[in-house]
């Protein structure tokens, strides 16, 4: 396919555009149906040397990408950082002292409903922010939301250091989750859009390196804090979240916005000028800045033929129902598969006597896996595994490593010290596997298979799926595990390995394997209704498709091929 789209760029191609004509009687191509032949050749041209640039390649002219998504991916670790300081506070004398309840037996306590509340009041938050990022990000570009949105957090932070109660905390919690949300869908469909074929899978994974990063330095600053009993033992954590959004902040404002946004909104010469700061084209004499617009915009207008808008109800339409019940339903299975879980890794070391700070330790060592899991995962892809069969391997691991967990519960009462001492171990290999799979897969998978055009929509609807699952489990883990509730204990391991079981079972029949496709393939094999188990074997040509609707150059659409021909 790369030979015959490298043949078709070097020669005068014209494609099925619906001009035709006879030996006796040719009809002329008008100017602009010239301007088209000239976009789908020169598309055709950046698609072959995409699909030839090697992962090396990539990294050499686009540094500046690269770059650029990791400082908007890591937006995610304050999100990490704030689950992993909830999680642990309940734990943490001097803030239930502060916090809590005078209980019976004369310590402090969150009460359970206040627990809850705080754990879930960010999951809530980020449904609204998703769902607002919708609307706003393809209205007004990646980077003005970003901005208003890290200006917000750090006047919510504020909340957080100085809350006199936990009504204070749980509206700051849900307050905080609107930035979040929005940071989780943009830094996935930034990344996926400012780099090529070889890089995208890669960049799209790094915001779950982000999580991890957040979440052990959450940890960190917490054991740090042991030694302290005064407010600051709780104040200096929630403090530490300043010092990312005006760091950061800085950044974005310097950033160039997406130019597939900017192709999207019509400003060609816009998205030639971001283009041109996400790459170092002297490091590769083939690369061609129009051939890439052009590829850009080839698949904005196949997306136009193949979708009737791009409001939150086309996601439920057509060809897009699909893409996004897939989306939708990647994110979930990260939750459906244990994640909550093996949350409880340090209850369990405590409940083998590691008290102290050495749980804690431990629980270090979990979010350290999650982080290396990263570029575990990235090792693999290098090797030439594909997202699919990372999913569908990783599901079957996690479902053995949940069901040893739960026969562990079979172990008598006698051997109850040596049973948590190896549960909270099996924790530790689940969330190896989970990094190494579905953990860190899903970013990418989330992010390829939506539409350009409805991208922004689909990821939000995906990952708000994700919180609803999260407060579900939220809700009930807690009763599984407690033994004043229903005091499952290690038998939550055949609950969750069985769920497990189900998206793996799902994740056969309906996750496909984008790697490698551009943009405009992956809509062709969807509109095509290719089914998930053949769409890494499907050949197929986003070139002999004749577009069904009148392309309007627009205020600058067409500038830039006048701009190359007269530079010839």
């Amino acid at each position: 396919m790369v030979n015959e789209l490298s043949q078709r760029a070097s020669l005068d191609y014209v494609p099925n555009t619906g001009v035709t004509g006879d030996n006796d009687n040719v009809k002329v191509p008008s100017i602009e149906e010239k301007h088209i032949n000239n976009m789908f050749a020169n598309a055709a041209s950046a698609t072959a040397k995409e699909h030839k640039m090697t992962l090396l390649e990539g990294i050499r002219l686009y540094p500046k990408a690269i770059g650029w998504s990791i400082l908007i991916s890591s937006c995610c670790a304050m999100e990490g950082y704030d689950v992993s300081l909830v999680g642990n506070f309940y734990a943490f004398e001097p803030f239930n002292r502060k916090y809590g309840v005078l209980g019976s037996d004369g310590t402090y306590q969150v009460p359970a409903r206040w627990q809850s509340g705080l754990s879930n009041g960010a999951q809530c938050g980020q449904i609204l922010g998703l769902i607002l990022n919708g609307l706003c990000t393809e209205r007004y570009g990646y980077r003005p939301v970003l901005m208003v949105c890290l200006v917000w957090l750090m006047g919510v932070i504020t909340i957080f250091f100085c809350a006199p109660n936990i009504q204070t905390l749980l509206a700051a919690e849900i307050l905080a989750g609107i930035p979040w949300g929005v940071f989780q869908s943009i830094a996935i469909n930034y990344a996926s859009e400012v780099c090529p074929i070889p890089l995208r899978g890669y960049l799209t994974c790094y915001a779950n390196f982000c999580w991890g990063w957040g979440q052990l330095i959450g940890i960190g600053v917490i054991r740090s804090m042991f030694d302290r009993t005064d407010q600051w033992a709780y104040r200096i954590p929630y403090g530490v979240q300043w010092v990312w959004p005006p760091l950061i902040l800085i950044g974005v404002i310097f950033a160039p916005e997406s130019p597939w946004w900017l192709v999207r909104q019509n400003r060609i010469e816009d998205a030639k000028h971001s283009l041109k700061r996400l790459t170092s084209s002297k490091r590769n004499p083939e690369f061609d800045l129009d051939e890439t617009i052009d590829m850009i915009r080839h698949t904005t207008e196949l997306e136009k033929d193949m979708t009737s808008g791009s409001s939150y109800l086309d996601c439920f339409k057509g060809i897009d129902l699909r893409r996004t019940e897939i989306v939708c339903a990647i994110w979930a299975i990260q939750n459906l598969s244990g994640n909550t879980f093996s949350n409880y890794s340090t209850y369990f070391f405590k409940q083998a006597g590691l008290d102290g700070t050495i749980a804690y330790d431990f629980a270090m060592g979990q979010y350290g896996i999650n982080m290396a899991g990263t570029f575990g995962a990235w090792f693999l892809m290098s090797l030439g595994l594909g997202r699919r069969k990372l999913l569908l391997s990783g599901l079957v691991g996690l479902s053995i490593s949940l069901f040893v967990m739960g026969f562990i519960g079979l172990v008598p009462d006698s051997h109850k010290h040596a049973a948590s001492l190896a549960t909270g171990t099996m924790m530790l290999v689940w969330a190896v596997n989970y990094q190494l799979s579905v953990g860190t897969i899903a970013y990418s998978l989330v992010g390829e298979i939506s539409s350009r055009r409805l991208a922004i929509k689909t990821v939000a609807l995906g990952r708000a799926a994700y919180n609803v699952v999260a407060i579900i489990n939220n809700v009930l883990t807690p009763y599984m595990i407690n033994p004043t509730a229903w005091n499952w204990g290690n038998y939550a391991g055949f609950f969750w390995g069985t769920s497990c079981l189900l998206c793996l079972v799902y994740a056969y029949f309906r996750v496909p394997e984008p790697a490698g496709r551009t943009f405009a393939e992956l809509d062709i094999l969807f509109e095509r209704k290719i089914s998930a188990r053949k769409f890494a074997t499907t050949d197929v040509n986003a070139f002999d498709i004749t577009l069904k609707h009148k392309i309007h150059g627009g205020k600058d659409g067409f500038a830039h091929d006048e701009e190359k021909k007269s530079t010839a």
